[in-house]
């Protein structure tokens, strides 16, 4: 493969993913009736063999089949095999689901592997291709029947439940960044110093480390911080004991960092829908939700938090070396709804 053609593909990629980061979404102000314009338009852009590639029955297997690590295929349309118009049109969709701060972390997030492409170098064990992530359209984007839509690759993985012409599910949401932090000067969009999910880490550092001692003993349950979060590719989040230090144990300035954090994950969809997150965590109230640590508390060594409500789970990990071999500089995030993620009971 020509050498040069990964690193135009990265700015043409990027100047797509930048140029739609603002755009204005003035369809509908309802996040559902947006999805569903802007999946059809999408459909609308595909040809017959790509629409049997991209569109998916609603009660296929494959709608709660998610990961987020490299694979050489996934389900749905890759943008790879997308003309330019039609790449445009699965961005649009994608965007219209996320909130502008999500929809940026996803960018990065995607343009992050040109950058390691870049440090991985000849020797990579995977294709590393900013346009190799897929979209898939299970059932019939509308009003009347339940639809889904996913967009999915390396490091990103997606996932919109629609019912009645309204979001039902947004979850599982799942962001990561390797590196973590770029640490050295490479080509393309993202420089040096880059954090994609500075907020998810930063955040809960503040956290940690404002607790004194005896807070702490209550926060902090292993000293080593667990190779991967749970359940990853699983469709439902098992049940579990609440571990870590409550809300209502914290300071004014404790809770007041952990209301911040849990809301970088809610803020990352669109606003009616992140808005309903919020609403949920309020109706079921802040003072059970209990935050957990394991590992380091400082940066460059492993580190894990899991924050649980009683309808959400976020886990966050750092303990993997990056491509340089930088250690503990490589997220994993997510968002779950223990009330059912892809719309399905527990």
């Amino acid at each position: 493969m020509n050498q040069g053609f990964i690193p135009m593909r990265v700015f043409a990629v990027a100047v797509v993913l930048l140029a739609l980061t603002a755009i204005g979404l003035k369809v509908s102000d309802q996040p559902g009736e947006r999805a569903v314009t802007f999946a059809n338009s999408f459909l609308e852009q595909l040809d017959e063999k790509q629409k049997s590639v991209a569109v998916m029955p609603y009660d296929s297997d494959k709608r709660v089949d998610w990961h987020f690590i490299p694979k050489k295929t996934r389900k749905g349309l890759v943008l790879r095999e997308m003309n330019s118009a039609q790449r445009v049109a699965a961005l649009r969709l994608v965007r219209a689901a996320l909130s502008e701060a999500g929809y940026d972390k996803a960018s990065n997030i995607m343009l992050l592997e040109g950058v390691l492409r870049e440090l991985e170098g000849e020797g990579r064990t995977w294709e590393r291709d900013p346009h190799k992530y897929y979209v898939t359209i299970f059932g019939t984007p509308g009003d009347q029947d339940p639809w889904a839509f996913s967009f999915e690759g390396h490091h990103l993985s997606l996932n919109f439940s629609f019912r009645d012409g309204k979001v039902a599910d947004s979850t599982p949401q799942f962001f990561a960044a390797n590196p973590a932090t770029i640490m050295s000067e490479v080509s393309g969009p993202l420089g040096k110093g880059t954090r994609v999910l500075k907020d998810e880490e930063q955040l809960a550092f503040d956290l940690v480390q404002s607790l004194d001692d005896q807070q702490r003993e209550v926060a902090v349950i292993a000293e080593e911080a667990p190779a991967e979060i749970r359940f990853a590719g699983e469709p439902q989040v098992q049940p579990d004991e609440l571990v870590g230090i409550a809300y209502a144990d914290l300071d004014e300035t404790g809770q007041a960092t952990l209301r911040k954090l849990v809301n970088v994950y809610i803020n990352a969809v669109a606003d009616k829908v992140a808005q309903a997150r919020r609403d949920a965590v309020s109706e079921d109230g802040w003072d059970d939700i209990h935050f957990a640590w394991a590992g380091a508390t400082e940066p460059g060594i492993g580190h894990y938090y899991r924050i649980r409500g009683k309808r959400f789970l976020i886990e966050f990990v750092n303990t993997q070396a990056d491509a340089a071999g930088n250690p503990a500089n490589h997220i994993h995030s997510v968002w779950r709804d223990v009330s059912g993620d892809f719309d399905l009971q527990p």
